[in-house]
Parts: structure tokens; C-alpha cells; sequence
């Protein structure tokens, strides 16, 4: 976009500089620095990933360029012949360019072998190009390694991913297919370039039997979280539209990061999947880090709340719902994720079954992975569970509101604990026991409702947990409407005047709800613009802190979630990217003339007097807001201020470690340099509360 034209020639030699110089460092660093180790504690030092590729000599550079232009050319051609059939499947070929391209633009050849690599990319992507141009897509009727790739929501780039077809599948077979999801372990040097090599090599560590594999990238080594975790539900998705599979039996598997992966995704989203398997890796984050990484943590108290997010042992209770086999090797150091899971579902009335490799660290021992192959097939039998009789749903925040036939619609406090106990009983009574809930929703699809046609509705009694009391309400008769004849049955209740009552709670402005709840980092999971200044902010420090901060978030976002984040002057932003994109202003009211346009309906006051948030006042000259909110413009979308992702390069280091670092809001001292773990010095933060309202400043 304009930034790509204003400003590109900028980012690519402040990249090229880095990178040459970041290469002399890691150049003489002793080759038995690992990863995750004790130097990796040390917030001073800390080393660029991914680090600095090779120098790669100008004839290849030359030759690879060469091509990558004929590609290119090719491409652009496809493209402007705007027809559907070419349109569906462009970025199948795209993702052989662009991986070229940013491996030569960026220095992300780390070794050799991945220049190898790249020539087969290149000829790969013209093949297709040339069938592409026939209309003809005969790699859509492939078995064995196929590699896709489709057009990510969040940034418009093209993501890829890797698929393992049976041998015995046949485009035009009536079954539907079972999917495995695998993810994949933590990769330092894993470019596009390598991920795809890989994906057109090797099968992975698991084939099963008349089963497609989905290996996702991930957008690279994030453990599959933020939009890393978008990335695998977008996969999805694209494999959904290509090919027929069984929604009632895909599940979700890994090891080592992955297998982090994989326990983040059973408790998040357990009703999707007919089972889980992960492997090694780490299910929280303090414990681990304290136990894994010998790191002594100081979080503040909202990092703490944060947390929640990914601890999968406060989520423990959603494995009711999700078939769960671990694994970990006997003598692996990170047998701790399934340990520490495995105390917290005993407290659920849980035992987890942990299939231990014997005298194995860090592997998949042989014995083992046939033993949970045994369970898979058997769970793969029937599949998924779609209608429980019970529902036992624990969350933290609307991001996750969904479990079965229970949508939660509002929370009475974010980032503390809110469940739903729900049971079916006889003659279709419903029992839901909540804590912490002020609105839900019951919904049961056609054919779902389990019980047979009755002449009234369903019963519904609440029991609202306070601490030790327990507010009992009852609703029946009109108050409820009736199983329909499809077996279909759905309604809503708030809480209200000490009880419950039908219906959604009374409209009085903004609430937080699913997918407009925040923190910071949440507008990075959806589509987003970075919109950039024209003006020049009224503070010189503010004005070197803006521009800093734009250039590493864009910069950072694409080293570490792998796209060019689109870029915007202030001036240029219209109203279709108002409508469809979460907007991230960097400036003051005085520079970016959009943040000037929304300012007073902001919850902060923002003027050269000062930055006033609630009865706390910060001196403007240098002191700067960062903050989530729904955008006044269209409040069905965030904007947010001055900020990228918030969690930095140190946190690179441990994925464990990349969570949130900042809630809704935040105030940050500019006298104190940015480094590698904050933007500043920061001197105020908070939630906001459940209709996007300031708190006290001792509200915690």
C-alpha cells in the first residue's frame, strides 16, 4: 500500500543493515549456544530470531532473482485475467514466490541446503503457473505431499500449508475423509522456504490409515498462538473447501512446541475435535518458565490476569468435551506440561491418560506412538461428541464464549474465572449452574435437542454461584418457547434484578463481547491497518517515539508472524477499510488527523496539556497512550493506539513466554528508552470494564 511506497525503501535497508550486522554477532557466538537456555534470561542481551541468514554470493543471488522475475511476470499475468477457476488457486502458486522473495529480501538463507531449496520452489511455482494458465489444477488431484496455500484475513497475505493425501483417496470418492492436524515443533530457522521444502520431503511423524494430515505453518515459531493460531483454523477452513472431510473427526496433535500447540487448542475450542495428542512442549507459563527455563519472573499484576489466556491448567475442565492421550518420554525435562495438566484435571475429576516413551528424552518413542495409535483409531470410531447431555465450560474471556450447545454473551469481570455447568434432565428440564456469567445463550441445532417432542417447553432452572451463595431461578411455560419440530430449540438469557429472565439484557452502549473484549493484542487476530501520520506530533520525543514504534511493529510483525502488515498514511484510510479492518494509529491528536477525528470519543483526554485518564494526569511532552477500544467510527471493530503485538523481542526467546505484556490501556514514561521488553517505562495500565468504562486505579 502507500506505506510499501512511501516508506519501503527505508524498512528494506534498515532490515538489510540489521541483518548484516546482526550476522557478524551470531557469526562469532559459540556454536553450543542453544536455545531456551540460561542466557536466554538475560533481558540486556538478547539475540535476534530468527537470526541472520548466510551471505549468499551474487551468482546465485543473481540466478535466484532471474527467476524469481519470471515468476513474478507470470503471476501478474495470472492475475489480471480476473477469472474464478485462476483466482481459487493463485495462491498455491504464490506461496513459492513469496517465500523466495522473502528469504532474499530479508537474508533468511540460513544454510545452503535452503538455496537448493529455493531453485525447486521456483520451478515448482512455474509448473503450476503454466498449468494455472490452462486452467488445469491436477495437483488438487495428488496423493502423497501436496502444498497449498490461501489468502490470510488478517494481513492479505499468502499463508502456506502442507497436506499428507492417503494413497487410497480419490477426488471423487463419496466418504468423507478423517483430518489430523499436526503442529509442528519450535524452528529458529524456520523459513517459508524450509517449511515448504520439508512439507515436499517428508510425511511427518504421523500417516494414519485413509487420513489427510494438515501440517499448518503456523506463521512460524509462536507456538501456534495469536495469529499463529488464526492461521491454523484458516488452514482448516481452505482444506474444508477443497476436499470432503468428516467435521466429526479431526483432531488436533503435536510435539515439543506443538504439543503446546495441541493442549492450547483441545481447551479452547474442545467440541471441535474427536480427540487430542499432544506431545512435550508446555501447557502454562509461569511454572514452566520457572521450572524449564531457571527464569525468576516479576509480571506485574495484569500480566499476571494475562496469563489466563494461555495456561491451559485454568482450562482444564474443557477436556470433559475432548478426548485427550499425552505423551511425553520418560527422561524428556518437558514430561512438566503433562505433569502439571495432569494435577490440574484430577482437580475436574479427570485422569489423564500419559503415555510415557520408557528412557526417552526428547522424542516419540516407537512403542509409544503405536499405542496411541491404537486409541486414535478407536476414538476416530465414532468421532466427535455433538450433543453432550452435560456441558462443563470454564473461561476467562469472551474471546472463547463457545462450548457445545452453551454460548456465553457476556462475563460479570474479564480475566477472572467464569463456568457453566449445564445437564439435560428428564423431559427436557436444562439445569445450568454459572459463576461469573451475566448473559448466555442456549442453542441446539436441528435434529440436536435430545429428548422427545413435548407439549410445553423445556424447563430451565439457573443456580448463579456467588462465592457461598447460590441465587436459584426458575423459567418455564410461555416464558420459554417450544422444541421446534426439527428438534431444533434456542433462546437467550441475561441476569437481571437478582435472577434470570429471557432475552438479551436491555441495549446501553458498548459491551464487551466475543471478539471486541481486548487486550491490545486481540486486534492482531483479525484483519488490521497500521495508519501512519502525516503531521508532526506537538512533542519532538513523542514524534522519534512514534516513528520507532510504527517501524518496529511493522518490521516485527513480519520477522515474527511472517506478513507485511498493510500500511496507510492518515489521509488515505476510506470507508471500506473503516468497515472491515481494525485500525492501529500511531501519533498524537495533532500528527494523525484520523486520531484527531475520533479523540473526544475516546475514554482518555489527549491534548498539549496533557494525557488525563480518569483523575490521573501525565505530562504530554513525554508521555504517550497505548490503548484498545471499539472504534467510535464502527464499533463493531477495534482501534488502538500506538502498539504492534506487545509482547517483544526477549519473549522471542521462550515460547512460553509470548503472551500478552499489556491489557486494554497503558501509559508509557518516553524518558525511559524502549528495549526489548516494553516501549517505555510503563507507568500506568488497566482493564477496561464490561462496557469499555475506566475502572478505579485500584480496580485489579
Amino acid at each position: 500500500m502507500s506505506y510499501r511506497t512511501s516508506r519501503s525503501s527505508r524498512v528494506k535497508l534498515t532490515a538489510t543493515l540489521l541483518c548484516s550486522i546482526l550476522f557478524s554477532v551470531v557469526a562469532i557466538r559459540p556454536p553450543s549456544v542453544q536455545a531456551d537456555g540460561l542466557r536466554d534470561n538475560n533481558a540486556e542481551d538478547v539475540r535476534r530470531i530468527p537470526r541472520a541468514g548466510i551471505e549468499v554470493d551474487a551468482q546465485t543471488r543473481q540466478e535466484l532473482e532471474h527467476e524469481l522475475t519470471q515468476l513474478s511476470a507470470m503471476i501478474d499475468a495470472l492475475r489480471e485475467r480476473d477469472e474464478p477457476v485462476i483466482s481459487r488457486h493463485l495462491p498455491d502458486v504464490v506461496i513459492f514466490s513469496r517465500a523466495v522473495h522473502d528469504a532474499l529480501v530479508h537474508g533468511e538463507f540460513f544454510a545452503e541446503g535452503d538455496l537448493d531449496i529455493a531453485r525447486r520452489l521456483l520451478q515448482a511455482g512455474r509448473q503450476r503457473a503454466e498449468q494455472l494458465a490452462e486452467k488445469k489444477n491436477p495437483w488438487m488431484r495428488q496423493r502423497g505431499l501436496v502444498v497449498l496455500g490461501y489468502v490470510s484475513r488478517i494481513d492479505h497475505s499468502v499463508q502456506p500449508y502442507g497436506l499428507v493425501i492417503p494413497p487410497a483417496w480419490r477426488r471423487t470418492q463419496k466418504d468423507a475423509s478423517r483430518l489430523d492436524i499436526w503442529f509442528h515443533g519450535r524452528g529458529e530457522t524456520l523459513s517459508e522456504v524450509k517449511f515448504l521444502g520439508q512439507r515436499m520431503q517428508q510425511t511427518g511423524a504421523y500417516t494414519p490409515r485413509d487420513t489427510i494430515v494438515l501440517h499448518p505453518y503456523g506463521r512460524y515459531s509462536n507456538a501456534f498462538k495469536f495469529a499463529g493460531e488464526v492461521d491454523v483454523l484458516e488452514a482448516l477452513a481452505d482444506v474444508q473447501r477443497r476436499y470432503r472431510i468428516d467435521e466429526d473427526r479431526i483432531s488436533v496433535r503435536g510435539f515439543s512446541m506443538g504439543g503446546a500447540a495441541c493442549w492450547q487448542f483441545a481447551v479452547h475450542y474442545p467440541d471441535r475435535w474427536f480427540a487430542a495428542n499432544p506431545g512435550a512442549g508446555f501447557s502454562e507459563t509461569p511454572e514452566f518458565l520457572r521450572f524449564f527455563q531457571k527464569e525468576t519472573l516479576n509480571p506485574t499484576w495484569y500480566e499476571k490476569k494475562l496469563w489466563h489466556l494461555y495456561d491451559c491448567t485454568d482450562w482444564a475442565r474443557n477436556l470433559h468435551h475432548c478426548p485427550t492421550v499425552a505423551y511425553s518420554g520418560e527422561l524428556d525435562i518437558q514430561k512438566q506440561a503433562a505433569d502439571i495438566m495432569q494435577q490440574a484435571l484430577r482437580q475436574e475429576q479427570l485422569s489423564l491418560v500419559h503415555i510415557i516413551g520408557p528412557q526417552t528424552k526428547h522424542s516419540i518413542h516407537p512403542g509409544a506412538k503405536r499405542q496411541i495409535e491404537a486409541r486414535f483409531d478407536r476414538l476416530a470410531r465414532p468421532g466427535r461428541q455433538r450433543t453432550p447431555q452435560r456441558v462443563r465450560f470454564t473461561t476467562y474471556t469472551l474471546k472463547y464464549n463457545r462450548l457445545g450447545w452453551v454460548q456465553i454473551n457476556a462475563l460479570g469481570r474479564h480475566w477472572s474465572r467464569a463456568s457453566v455447568d449445564a445437564r439435560i434432565e428428564a423431559a427436557g428440564s436444562i439445569v445450568v449452574r454459572v459463576e461469573n456469567v451475566t448473559d448466555l445463550a442456549l442453542r441446539f441445532s436441528p435434529g440436536e435437542f435430545p429428548t422427545e417432542f413435548a407439549q410445553r417447553p423445556p424447563t430451565v432452572l439457573f443456580e448463579d454461584v456467588n462465592g457461598d451463595q447460590v441465587m436459584r431461578t426458575t423459567l418455564a411455560g410461555s416464558d420459554l418457547p417450544l422444541v421446534r419440530t426439527d428438534r431444533s430449540w434456542a433462546c437467550r438469557f441475561h441476569r437481571e434484578d437478582g435472577g434470570w429472565t429471557r432475552g438479551a439484557a436491555p441495549a446501553g452502549g458498548l459491551r464487551k463481547q466475543h471478539n471486541l473484549q481486548g487486550p491490545i493484542d486481540d486486534a492482531f487476530m483479525d484483519s488490521f491497518l497500521f495508519v501512519e501520520p502525516t503531521g508532526t506530533a506537538r512533542s519532538p520525543l513523542v514524534q522519534r517515539w512514534v516513528e520507532a514504534e510504527l517501524e518496529h511493529a511493522v518490521v516485527h510483525w513480519r520477522r515474527h508472524f511472517r506478513g507485511d502488515a498493510r500500511v496507510k498514511k492518515d489521509t488515505e484510510v476510506d470507508d471500506q477499510e473503516i468497515a472491515s479492518a481494525n485500525l492501529v494509529l500511531f501519533g498524537d491528536p495533532q500528527s494523525n488527523r484520523l486520531l484527531a477525528r475520533l479523540s473526544e470519543k475516546l475514554p482518555l483526554q489527549w491534548s498539549a496539556d496533557g494525557i488525563q485518564v480518569g483523575k490521573r494526569r501525565f505530562d504530554a511532552s513525554h508521555h504517550a497512550p497505548i490503548l484498545i477500544y471499539p472504534n467510535p467510527l464502527n464499533p463493531r471493530r477495534y482501534v488502538v493506539l500506538n502498539s504492534g503485538f506487545t509482547f517483544r523481542e526477549y519473549d522471542y526467546l521462550n515460547n512460553a513466554r509470548q503472551v500478552p505484556k499489556l491489557p486494554d490501556w497503558a501509559i508509557v514514561d518516553l524518558n525511559t528508552p524502549a528495549n526489548s521488553r516494553y516501549p517505555g517505562k510503563i507507568v500506568a495500565a488497566n482493564f477496561f470494564g464490561e462496557h469499555w468504562e475506566l475502572r478505579p486505579d485500584d480496580a485489579r
